[in-house]
């Protein structure tokens, strides 16, 4: 299977310019990214070095659309390890951009680490905006004045909290754009997400996937704190892949940012089709894995479960493989109906394999059966088992038909649903998989009273 990568950037290149925020930490780059979009995607919080990857959303100003990144602060002679991978990632936004605004503190003033900024813009060759944050009234406000030292051109005072100066702020953003191109854009043919505990493989998984560094790697649990999206090309389909914070129990979740993380990984799964579930397979599945797999499950996503590192056990043989499987399916009864993968995103053992399985499970999951089928099908299952008799006579089952799909959703039209035993349900429910497959995909039966025949 051929897999090309490339990131949102290439993909919409001729379509929409690309805009990176860029400042020291803490000047409120995050708070100006969601200002500029309008909603709270980026997490913002009272301290320093909270964005670490880059992120990206759509934003449009003046009839322009245009894609706008937001990145971790840069440190003038980064030292340890998680600074220097995000100064990488900076660095990569600027490459990767079409134009830049310079982010600076109006309270704290001018420092250092702005003209060491400013020069690595300078050498960009960028068009650059200058916004001076955290100006609450910018007019009769001279605090912006002092940047001009910068070198790089009017300084724009602007409130990223409030608001007040966003708009000039945009009209000066939007001249610096390259000529508008066509804005036709192709949805992703597939929303795929990577979910999982901290620290189980998420990123490494996702950079094995691009040939790329495109995600910071590090050994630190919750490192991915944002949902970041990326794009493959996968045999001719257009592939959005979603790396997520790590997904921990509610009742850890004591931190500011960990619990907005939280709420980043839930949203990715609201907006996925297809969930990769990544255990650590030296640790095996615990209880909180088949809560984040329920999740997903509940959502209506498809779901592949992974277990990780795969390569690093004593004995991987075809025995082991089926024990891990079978117990895997005896303590989460959903599981017996998701494809198990197991891999390695360090080696890159059966990570190709991935996306195809992904790719079959959407099959899966947007698959339509038509109303006669159902019926034949339904009609074969009363036959064989009749529904067991309500408290006032006999539950009858009439007629079905399915009424959507990703996920799959059927209605059964029958006399008196309330009375249908849970256990009938069920059988119906393992009918229809038996019948039609829809491995990985949630399958969801409803039942309806019919209504009386007018005469």
């Amino acid at each position: 299977m051929a897999v090309r990568a490339r990131d949102r950037r290439t993909v919409r290149s001729v379509a929409l310019p690309t805009v990176a925020i860029i400042g020291r930490p803490n000047v409120g780059k995050s708070t100006l990214f969601n200002r500029i979009i309008g909603r709270r995607q980026a997490i913002v919080a009272e301290r320093s070095g909270v964005t670490r990857d880059r992120q990206f959303a759509d934003a449009d100003w003046g009839g322009r659309t245009f894609l706008l990144a937001d990145t971790g602060g840069v440190v003038e002679g980064p030292s340890g390890p998680m600074e220097r991978e995000i100064r990488a990632q900076v660095e990569a936004a600027i490459e990767n951009a079409d134009a830049i605004v310079f982010v600076v503190d109006g309270r704290v003033g001018l420092h250092p680490a702005d003209a060491h900024i400013a020069e690595l813009l300078r050498k960009a060759e960028l068009p650059v905006t200058l916004a001076v944050n955290k100006i609450d009234e910018p007019v009769g406000n001279a605090d912006h004045i002092e940047f001009y030292e910068l070198g790089l051109g009017d300084p724009v005072p602007v409130s990223a909290l409030g608001g007040k100066g966003s708009g000039d702020l945009l009209d000066r953003l939007v001249e610096t754009l390259p000529e508008k191109g066509s804005t036709d854009r192709a949805p992703a043919d597939l929303n795929l997400a990577i979910i999982g505990k901290p620290n189980v493989g998420k990123s490494s998984l996702v950079n094995r996937l691009l040939g790329e560094e495109r995600v910071i790697v590090h050994a630190e649990a919750g490192t991915t704190r944002d949902a970041i999206d990326t794009y493959l090309d996968v045999d001719g389909e257009r592939v959005c892949l979603i790396d997520t914070a790590g997904l921990r129990r509610r009742s850890r979740v004591d931190d500011n940012v960990e619990f907005y993380s939280r709420l980043r990984a839930a949203s990715a799964i609201q907006r996925a089709d297809v969930c990769l579930l990544l255990v650590d397979a030296r640790e095996g599945a615990t209880n909180q894995d088949f809560r984040i797999g329920e999740e997903a499950w509940a959502a209506g996503c498809g779901l592949v479960f992974v277990a990780n590192k795969w390569d690093l056990g004593e004995d991987r043989g075809p025995e082991i493989l089926a024990a891990f499987e079978r117990e895997l399916k005896e303590r989460a009864a959903f599981l017996r109906f998701v494809p198990i993968v197991t891999t390695s995103a360090l080696t890159g053992l059966r990570v190709r394999k991935l996306l195809e399985v992904a790719r079959q499970v959407q099959g899966e999951r947007c698959k339509r059966i038509a109303t006669a089928e159902v019926n034949e099908v339904l009609g074969k299952l009363t036959r064989r088992r009749q529904p067991p008799q309500g408290g006032r006579g006999d539950v009858r089952i009439f007629y079905g038909s399915q009424v959507a799909t990703c996920p799959p959703i059927f209605v059964l039209w029958l006399n008196r649903p309330h009375e249908l035993a849970e256990h009938y349900k069920r059988y119906l429910h393992n009918g229809f998989r038996e019948a039609w497959g829809f491995e990985g995909s949630p399958l969801r039966i409803r039942f309806k009273k019919r209504e009386a025949t007018r005469s």
